[in-house]
């Protein structure tokens, strides 16, 4: 375990080309004693006598209302034609329902700003929280040859 030896023989100035393990056996002991105090503190949790109750799970899932505007302006309310002044009497009707349904509002490309402007408002002044846009993704770019 010593780097060299006493003896003043042949090679007694050469290194020892052994590990010294001591250290490494001291530090691994250290670190098992203090996982062994703190592990049972680390699963330490409060008993606690919580009351008992019975329900059945609500399985409401909400109505989806699909929302389409084509490029001349014209609306469908679930692939039924409607004008676009039926709009803020629909969205008040489905407002007060419980949950509130889901607005998607898909759109042609070639949609006015003015009518995605006006039916986004209607559905906001009616109270709907839930509208979201559906599009279609682009297609992944093909790599270079």
């Amino acid at each position: 375990m010593a780097f060299g030896s006493f003896n003043g023989g042949a090679g007694s100035g050469a290194p020892q080309s052994e590990i010294n393990m001591v250290p490494l056996i001291d530090v691994m002991l250290v670190l098992l004693v203090i996982f062994i105090i703190t592990a049972p503190l680390l699963s330490h949790a409060v008993r606690i006598d919580v009351p008992q109750a019975t329900s059945s799970p609500v399985d409401a899932d909400p109505v989806k209302i699909d929302l389409a505007i084509d490029a001349d302006g014209k609306v469908f309310w679930n692939d039924a034609a409607i004008a676009l002044e039926e709009l803020p009497d629909r969205f008040a009707s489905v407002s007060k329902t419980e949950p509130q349904p889901e607005l998607h509002l898909r759109a042609d490309k070639n949609t006015r700003y003015e009518v995605l402007a006006q039916v986004m408002a209607d559905a906001s002044r009616a109270g709907l929280k839930r509208i979201g846009f559906v599009s279609t993704p682009e297609p992944a770019p093909q790599p270079a040859q």
